[in-house]
């Protein structure tokens, strides 16, 4: 039996995005149910997949998974591929995405998920900018040390580079300036076949949430 993945609107909901594209890239066949959040019906629809009540949520048969990075770590167990095979690139694969589990909360904050929306000039806080330097930084050096074999953060596809999608989003709608090497990862996921699908899905879209527009 393949997974079922139930996630929110496309073009809002970052979470989902981490375990869509991160199944998608590794060529992990799953189907996928789309429920707009934020609306009226919204939490009650969600409920029935999962008490938390929250988006996305995985299904493999009568097991339920929710969260993310949990999602992650329990379809990286059935193919490990999904994180580096190297142990050290393991473990800051990692902690890099642990990193954006928890934090980056300004950024996530003031410069919210739409991707049919592009806001140049968009005037950023210190903190964010903080945020986006610390970015900057693990995009840069991950790249350095560990993605010399391939085009992403540890060479090959990897869980990271998919919690790391969410973010790569954000730059490109609020036109936020990075480092050259940083913005060459930036494009390079922004140029997968999986990040095509999910824009042109989020484009399709008829749901539009006010408090994401501006």
């Amino acid at each position: 039996m393949s997974f079922t993945l139930i996630l929110g609107n496309k073009a809002y909901s970052s979470w989902s995005l981490r375990p869509w594209i991160a199944l998608k890239q590794a060529g992990i066949p799953f189907e996928e149910k789309v429920i707009p959040i934020y609306m009226d019906g919204s939490e009650e629809a969600i409920r029935r997949y999962s008490p938390a009540g929250k988006v996305p949520i995985l299904k493999d048969g009568d097991l339920t998974v929710w969260d993310s990075l949990a999602i992650l770590e329990y379809v990286a167990e059935k193919h490990p591929k999904l994180w580096p095979a190297d142990p050290k690139a393991r473990a800051v694969a990692r902690s890099i995405s642990a990193e954006m589990h928890s934090g980056f909360v300004p950024l996530r904050k003031l410069c919210t998920m739409n991707l049919r929306r592009h806001y140049p000039g968009f005037e950023l806080n210190d903190e964010v900018r903080d945020n986006i330097q610390r970015i900057d930084t693990i995009f840069a050096e991950t790249r350095a040390q560990y993605g010399k074999n391939g085009p992403f953060l540890f060479g090959e596809w990897t869980a990271a580079d998919a919690m790391y999608a969410p973010v790569v989003t954000r730059f490109k709608t609020y036109d936020v300036k990075l480092s050259a090497p940083s913005q060459a990862y930036c494009e390079t996921v922004l140029a997968t076949p999986g990040m095509k699908e999910w824009y042109a899905a989020a484009e399709a879209e008829p749901w539009t949430l006010p408090q994401y527009e501006y």
